[in-house]
């Protein structure tokens, strides 16, 4: 049974498949902070995602093919997720959100630091990072240097320096 749509347009149909509140910050966590468990994206998440949305959204974004479920070899009751060639895809569309976010909101510097080296890398880095991520949750090859590295690195160290700063 194929769903209703409002219209045809393209940002609606983008808006039906990612403008709730929550789908995009699970597919975020999943890309920039590697978490693939139900466990880690309920607890590390600066948003406080409720478990029951975050049950809905993972299932959602499955169904939708965003994401894929597989069963974790490692625990029978654990699930990994991960991302899927179009939500790999988010990437330009998500760094442009943050660059977007970092000129007109009142971001904190440690969160969006990632946003601002996405937007100052530009499209050789999404490509880059995109690659990446092919690696992570499709099985491509891996590339040589890590950009989820690269951006990790730089957020621990604007937070070790506010710290240091707060003392």
């Amino acid at each position: 049974m194929q769903e209703a749509h409002r219209s045809g347009c393209p940002i609606n149909l983008t808006l039906e498949m990612l403008g709730d509140r929550w789908s995009l910050i699970v597919i975020r966590d999943i890309m920039f902070g590697n978490r693939r468990h139900y466990r880690e994206l309920l607890g590390q998440s600066e948003e406080r995602i409720a478990s029951n949305i975050l049950a809905d959204r993972l299932k959602r974004l499955v169904e939708i093919g965003l994401l894929s479920r597989r069963d974790d070899p490692s625990h029978k009751q654990k699930a990994i997720y991960s991302l899927t060639e179009p939500s790999i895809q988010l990437v330009p569309l998500l760094a442009q959100m943050g660059a977007w976010g970092r000129r007109h909101a009142p971001v904190s510097e440690e969160l969006s630091i990632r946003a601002q080296l996405l937007e100052e890398g530009g499209p050789p880095l999404w490509d880059a990072f995109m690659a990446e991520l092919r690696s992570l949750h499709l099985g491509a090859p891996a590339p040589k240097e890590s950009v989820l590295a690269g951006l990790q690195a730089a957020y621990k160290q604007v937070v070790a320096r506010k710290r240091r700063a707060k003392r």
